[in-house]
């Protein structure tokens, strides 16, 4: 029997057709898949940085008021450093970081002053901006017998001494015995300048 006219281009055209919709399906697939994956990239992104959140440390960072995670070679991972248990004696708190050289200098200078004012004056160390090892400065320079605390917030670990104004180190605040702020130094104290401002703040060494 002979083939009717116009039959075997409409075979094609079908076939063409149905390849088609056969590709746009696939593509289809291929998108809700991706989609998929992509979704669980971010869902897992999103759970890494709450993970990150739930685990960083957290405190208060006010200059009247701060909470700092202690740390240290006897800190637990519960104890705090606060201002408000200074109270009643004045406080030399001195800021440092692993990569700050100007601490590096100093600190030795206040650790001996430390030591020798150690029944009438507070010295507490704050690890602060740290990039590295927050307990480097104060090992190599031998002041882990102080209370010494993490900073905390801010850009980088540096929300206390940001709310000093300050953004770089290192950086010394002087209070008083009611947790008062009498002096903001920032910058590197030489020995003989800290030994003045202890005798001018609380007459220690006369």
């Amino acid at each position: 029997m002979a083939k009717k006219a116009g039959a075997a281009p409409a075979v094609r055209q079908g076939k063409a057709a149905a390849k088609r919709a056969a590709a746009k399906r696939r593509a289809k697939r291929a998108r809700t898949r991706n989609f998929g994956i992509l979704g669980l990239a971010v869902a897992a992104v999103f759970v890494l940085i709450f993970v990150a959140g739930a685990n960083a440390p957290t405190g208060v960072t006010g200059q009247l008021d701060w909470d700092l995670p202690a740390m240290g070679p006897t800190a637990e991972i519960q104890d705090r450093v606060t201002l408000a248990e200074f109270a009643g004696k004045p406080l030399v708190l001195n800021f440092f970081a692993s990569w700050c050289a100007q601490c590096d200098i100093e600190l030795p200078y206040f650790r001996d002053v430390s030591i020798e004012f150690g029944d009438e004056i507070n010295f507490v160390g704050v690890a602060s901006q740290e990039t590295g090892d927050p307990m480097l400065m104060p090992e190599r320079n031998g002041v882990t017998f102080w209370p010494l605390a993490q900073d905390v917030g801010g850009r980088n670990g540096s929300g206390l001494s940001e709310a000093f104004q300050m953004f770089g180190l290192p950086l010394t605040v002087f209070y008083d015995e009611n947790g008062q702020v009498l002096r903001i130094n920032r910058g590197l104290i030489e020995e003989d300048v800290l030994r003045a401002d202890l005798l001018n703040f609380y007459g220690a060494g006369a």
